[in-house]
């Protein structure tokens, strides 16, 4: 697979107790909670607008599940810029087996304006070297701990 379309994985959470199913793996409800507002991160950084909301979320693909303790990856992939949109790829996987736990192919987010109105983001590419941040934000306004 070539670089451009490999998926980052940036984000991790450990599966606690309140996160299981009454199977005792993990709730598919809260592991699409997870994958919503990281998508919706990755959309805020990619349009450099904190005003997007999710459109569509493709058929989920639960190939295996986690159980209490273990660390899962969530990793995500622009796929398509549209005028007012973007689309992405998502997968969730085991972090120490590596082993696939989740595949949505096709999760849209649409750009808004100040009034809940798409309006066009003007990207068409990728940002790999520095997220774009919402407008009216500049670096000297982010505060480091």
């Amino acid at each position: 697979m070539s670089s451009d379309h490999e998926i980052n994985f940036r984000t991790r959470k450990w599966v606690r107790p309140e996160d299981l199913n009454a199977n005792g793996t993990l709730f598919g409800g809260s592991l699409l909670r997870w994958i919503d507002e990281e998508a919706a991160i990755y959309a805020i950084l990619q349009l450099g607008n904190h005003r997007v909301v999710t459109k569509l979320i493709s058929e989920i693909n639960f190939v295996s599940s986690a159980r209490q303790g273990d660390i899962i990856e969530m990793g995500l992939r622009a796929t398509h810029f549209g005028r007012t949109s973007l689309t992405m790829r998502a997968e969730v996987r085991n972090m120490f087996t590596r082993q696939s736990i989740l595949t949505i192919e096709k999760i849209v987010f649409v750009n808004l304006d100040e009034s809940g109105t798409p309006v066009p983001h003007g990207y068409d590419t990728i940002t790999l070297n520095r997220d774009r941040l919402p407008h009216g934000i500049s670096p000297a306004d982010i505060v480091t701990v």
